[in-house]
């Protein structure tokens, strides 16, 4: 007599089932680029005048350039984690409240959807570049206009930044602040994606559960801490290590990378970069991960 599947072995067939073409690409193709950059960065590289190209091994002298002698890339490397641990829990927290007011029911709701879904198709080469040109071009504009209109109406940022220091703010808290508004356009753009998914992880919400919460009373404020919170954080997972990764791709460090290799032609240092910021970000998602992975309640 055969022997039944539980539920439990069903669903991990399922999902192993899911990911399977993503893992045989990933074996076929990522695999074999990895272990080349991972031979890359232990060498130097010589490319020949008829084509191909020559590695000779020099160890970890790569990385010791990286991290000693380079006179960038352990300051952009430093201020691009900075900038992705303080950015993602911005982008993910805004991702989900607009979620959580697009889910809602109001007219023109599609329309809104789409609107906030634009960036990722607008996301792309020439597009991308067209924008933001125009993007520069516009705060070039508002802060010129802004400066002729400060003595006129009255406003002074630095009036009411003073007022705040003078409350007793840290200094690097209002900076913080400043560049956090500063930056709104840019979690505008990174939180199209997150948004998508927190809306479709709010539309998989039972709605019995709210109306037993409407039932025993419970407040909007105590409905989201209970219900909706609980409900969606497994996606919050999902949401930060797209973020993250999706920064890190993002990053100056990247760029780094890309112009030691094919302008500088140093394609060993190059590699070397690419793996140290790499385990770097996987280190950070470990962590995230298992620290999010604590407080994740999954539905049955």
């Amino acid at each position: 007599m055969k022997k039944r599947l539980t539920l439990r072995q069903k669903r991990a067939i399922t999902g192993f089932l899911f990911i399977l073409p993503w893992f045989i690409g990933f074996a076929l193709y990522y695999v074999k680029s990895l272990i080349q950059t991972v031979q890359f960065a232990l060498s130097k590289i010589d490319i020949a005048a008829s084509g191909g190209y020559t590695a000779t091994f020099t160890g970890l002298d790569n990385f010791k350039y990286a991290f000693l002698e380079h006179a960038q890339f352990n300051q952009v490397l430093v201020n691009s984690l900075i900038d992705i641990l303080l950015d993602v829990p911005f982008i993910v927290f805004f991702s989900l409240l607009m979620a959580i007011l697009l889910n809602s029911k109001f007219k023109g709701r599609g329309l809104v959807r789409t609107i906030f879904f634009l960036p990722i198709l607008l996301g792309s080469g020439a597009v991308l570049e067209t924008l933001e040109l125009a993007t520069q071009n516009i705060q070039g504009g508002a802060a010129a206009m802004s400066t002729e209109m400060a003595p006129v109406a009255g406003v002074n940022v630095d009036y009411f930044l003073s007022i705040l220091l003078e409350v007793g703010l840290p200094v690097r808290l209002l900076d913080f602040i400043v560049g956090l508004v500063g930056g709104i356009y840019e979690i505008v753009r990174a939180s199209s994606v997150q948004i998508i998914i927190f809306i479709a992880a709010l539309q998989s919400v039972s709605p019995s559960l709210y109306e037993v919460s409407k039932i025993e009373g419970a407040t909007p404020y105590e409905t989201f801490w209970k219900v909706t919170f609980p409900m969606v954080s497994p996606l919050i997972l999902t949401n930060v290590v797209y973020t993250i990764v999706d920064k890190f791709v993002n990053s100056q460090v990247v760029d780094i990378a890309y112009s030691t290799a094919f302008t500088n032609y140093n394609y060993g240092l190059s590699s070397a970069m690419s793996v140290i910021s790499t385990v770097i970000v996987c280190l950070i998602l470990l962590i995230v991960g298992g620290l999010i992975t604590k407080i994740t309640f999954y539905y049955n």
